[in-house]
């Protein structure tokens, strides 16, 4: 390295990115500066203004609070949350399996939105490119430096013990010229579109796949569906039957234990976290578990769990032995079905309908916290078509299962183009910016 190279950048790192546009490549070393040079915190409070509460939720952005949680919070302190506009950023430092330390987004879902005060809210100072700020926030480049101000886990309110100051404090990389900011945030803009738009497709898959639920199952009181296969059209009244009566044994809980990081030969111990939104197990933070375990607590297959407690009660896993030896923690239930009484698809399709949904906002939402319990879930009504003959008895529950897993398949290939488009995005992120502690030597 030069003597001109390493007096680069008023002596800080001589930071380059691995891949640069070709007509940036002879503009020297990339520079450094806080976020608190870069940016104004925003301190307007909402006051008397009528608008949206809003909650962050990590890699997806702001979300109303009414659809987070499934109601609005932020009661009597609405008139302290921050005022926030189209394109100013926030800082939730509550820590997720993606950003351990805390998820920067910019709106972009509003035209303005109510804010909690616990989020530090910023917008960008004039030369500095919005999209570009983003790419580095998703790089995790805050992260990387917040780690080392973190004392201890999450508080009780899931906040990380971090403030203002050392977030302001944490330096960024930028290119010599504003030209290449804007370079990097087209190509940004480019696959975020890209990914906007298949998620606009995975969306409309899920709408169609409830709406067709909300046919297919009778509503609560209802002997019919909207609709009906033709084949079944005069098979009879349709009738609804508690839960209980459609198991092999009563539902359970699963064991209390602590969990430990994932080895071979131990079995995979099943939490709430590790279940996605759409059922499916999540395999990239999966963990054992090393209690002496029965031989009742492994998952079968068939055995079907759901959250009990928490923001994502009622959320439910059909187990699949692709999956891993198994068995499920303490806040999971597990419901066995009987195969003779109703057929497993169909069940897993039933626990993920409007309907059923409804039923988990109605029971979950009597208590102080959310939650279900065993003989509540045991007491959740199932509408059930009448039995078959005697060798396809159940015939019609087999086919609206296979109509809806039809769609479930299309709505999982979705996702995992989407899934595909956002590695790719990863991928960029980390050739487009230089990591701070890499020099180019």
């Amino acid at each position: 390295m030069s003597r001109a190279d390493e007096m680069n950048g008023n002596d800080q790192p001589h930071l380059r990115p691995k891949v640069r546009f070709p007509e940036f490549g002879e503009d020297g070393a990339w520079h450094t500066k806080t976020i608190g040079e870069i940016s104004e915190p925003i301190k307007e409070k909402v006051a008397e203004h009528k608008i949206t509460p809003v909650s962050i939720t990590a890699g997806v952005g702001f979300v109303p609070q009414a659809d987070k949680f499934g109601r609005d919070i932020s009661g009597e302190q609405y008139k302290n949350y921050t005022y926030l506009r189209r394109g100013d950023f926030a800082y939730n430092k509550g820590n997720s399996k993606s950003f351990p330390q805390g998820y920067v987004c910019q709106l972009h879902e509003f035209d303005e939105v109510a804010a909690s005060s616990a989020f530090i809210c910023f917008k960008l100072k004039d030369g500095y490119e919005p999209t570009f700020l983003k790419g580095l926030f998703d790089r995790n480049t805050h992260g990387r430096q917040l780690a080392a101000h973190i004392t201890s886990g999450a508080r009780s309110n899931g906040l990380l013990n971090l403030n203002a100051g050392q977030f302001y404090g944490v330096q960024l990389p930028f290119p010599p010229q504003f030209e290449e900011q804007e370079r990097i945030a087209e190509c940004l803009a480019t696959i975020n579109a890209l990914i906007e738009a298949e998620t606009e497709k995975l969306d409309a898959l899920k709408d169609h796949k409830q709406g067709l639920m909300q046919q297919l199952f009778p509503a609560a009181g209802e002997t019919a569906p909207k609709v009906r296969f033709s084949e079944f059209e005069n098979a009879g009244n349709w009738r609804f039957r508690p839960l209980e009566e459609l198991l092999y044994v009563r539902p359970d809980y699963g064991i209390n234990a602590s969990s430990i990081p994932y080895e071979d030969g131990l079995p995979i111990f099943l939490r709430i976290t590790d279940i996605s939104e759409d059922g499916q197990f999540i395999e990239s933070g999966k963990v054992s578990v090393a209690a002496s375990i029965s031989d009742d607590s492994y998952l079968q297959v068939g055995d079907i769990v759901l959250a009990r407690t928490g923001a994502s009660v009622g959320k439910s896993y059909a187990y699949r032995e692709e999956d891993g030896t198994m068995v499920h923690a303490g806040y999971l239930i597990r419901i066995r079905p009987n195969s003779e009484s109703v057929d497993h698809s169909y069940l897993t399709h039933f626990l993920s309908s409007p309907d059923y949904w409804t039923w988990v906002a109605e029971v979950s939402g009597r208590g102080a916290q959310p939650g279900i319990n065993s003989t509540q879930i045991s007491e959740l009504l199932v509408p059930l078509p009448p039995m078959g003959d005697d060798q396809f008895p159940l015939a019609e529950q087999q086919k609206i299962a296979q109509t809806l897993s039809s769609i479930a398949d299309l709505v999982r290939a979705q996702a995992e183009e989407i899934g595909a488009l956002l590695n790719h995005k990863l991928g960029l992120l980390q050739q487009l910016f230089p990591v701070l502690d890499e020099v180019d030597g």
